[in-house]
């Protein structure tokens, strides 16, 4: 074998140790991690964009019950 042959065995090597260890070999690779925490993030995301539209919904539903008093006691 000649030395570039060698040299190309050597990085195929160290390129196929990179790939197992971004996508995984059998286990969770690192692209699977980072969808997950991805994932994660946009589940509180939603969560907390719920909870302000229904803290939206409150407020407003108090702003309307004060108007309403205020025109009955007038």
């Amino acid at each position: 074998m000649t030395n570039f042959e060698e040299r190309v065995l050597r990085d195929l090597g160290e390129l196929k140790a990179h790939m197992r260890w971004i996508v995984g070999n059998g286990n969770e690779g690192k692209i699977q991690e980072l969808e997950m925490r991805i994932q994660k993030h946009e589940t509180a995301l939603q969560r907390t964009a719920g909870l302000g539209v229904a803290a939206g919904i409150l407020v407003t539903l108090m702003h309307l019950a004060l108007d309403s008093l205020k025109v009955l006691h007038r």
